[in-house]
C-alpha cells in the first residue's frame, strides 16, 4: 500500500484511538451522546471507506470522457456524498448515552439519584428503566474490559428533549466522580501512537511517494 494510503486509511483511526485512550485515563467519567459518539467513529473509519466503496465505485468511463479536470470534482462529489450519508445515519439513529470509564456498580447509584430527581415516577426492572414524566425508556449495556457504559433506548417511542435533559444532569453528577486508573486506555493510548510514528516514518522515509500519489489521484499533471 502507498504511503499516502496508510496515512488516509490509519491516520484517523490513530487519532480516534488515541482520543479514546486519553479519555479511559482521565480520573473522571464523560458523558457523551450517541450521536456525537458515531459520528466519531464515522470520521474514524472514513479513511476506509474513501479508499474501499468510494475507490471501486469511482466513474472512471467519466473522468476519461471530460478530461482529467473533472478528476478532482468527481472525488469532491464522492466524499460530499459519504458526508450526507453519514448525517442522515446520525439522523435516523435512536437515541442513547456513553459514559466513558466507570463501571455499573459505579454509575447505577448515582443515575438512581439523577432520575430520582428528573422524574419521581421513574420505574426500574433489572437494567431497564422507564421515566414516564420525560419520555425515556432505556437499558444499560457495559463494556467491562474498558468500564465504558451505554443507556440505549428501547422501543422506538423517544423524547429528545427528555433525553437531552437526561444527559445534562447525569453530566453534572458525574462532574464531582473520581475514578481508579482505566489500564485499557493505556493500551488504547499506545496502539494509537504507534500507528502514528509508523504513519510518521512512511512520510519521513518516501514523502515523493505521497507528492506523486495525490498528483495522480487528482489528475495533475
Amino acid at each position: 500500500m502507498e504511503p499516502f494510503h496508510q496515512c488516509l486509511v490509519l491516520g484517523p483511526v490513530a487519532i480516534y484511538l488515541a482520543l479514546l485512550g486519553v479519555i479511559n485515563l482521565a480520573r473522571r467519567p464523560l458523558v457523551v451522546s450517541g450521536g456525537r459518539d458515531a459520528a466519531a467513529l464515522g470520521l474514524a473509519v472514513s479513511g476506509l471507506v474513501f479508499l474501499g466503496p468510494m475507490a471501486l465505485l469511482f466513474p472512471e468511463s467519466v473522468a476519461a470522457h471530460f478530461g482529467p479536470a473533472s478528476t478532482k470534482y468527481l472525488w469532491l462529489m464522492f466524499v460530499g456524498l459519504m458526508v450526507i450519508c453519514l448525517i442522515v445515519l446520525l439522523l435516523i439513529l435512536r437515541p442513547r448515552l456513553i459514559i466513558y470509564n466507570i463501571s455499573v456498580d459505579q454509575l447505577r447509584p448515582i443515575l438512581a439519584e439523577v432520575v430520582e430527581r428528573l422524574d419521581p415516577d421513574a420505574q426500574w426492572a433489572g437494567d431497564c428503566l422507564f421515566l414516564p414524566g420525560l419520555g425515556v425508556q432505556l437499558h444499560l449495556e457495559s463494556v467491562g474490559w474498558m468500564r465504558n457504559l451505554s443507556l440505549v433506548s428501547s422501543g422506538p417511542k423517544q423524547n429528545y428533549q427528555g433525553w437531552s435533559r437526561l444527559e445534562v444532569d447525569l453530566a453534572t453528577a458525574l462532574r464531582g466522580v473520581e475514578v481508579p486508573w482505566n489500564l485499557s486506555g493505556l493500551m488504547l493510548l499506545s496502539l494509537g501512537n504507534a500507528l502514528v510514528i509508523g504513519l510518521a516514518w512512511a512520510i519521513i522515509h518516501d514523502p515523493q511517494a505521497i507528492a506523486r500519489t495525490v498528483f495522480e489521484l487528482l489528475d495533475m499533471r
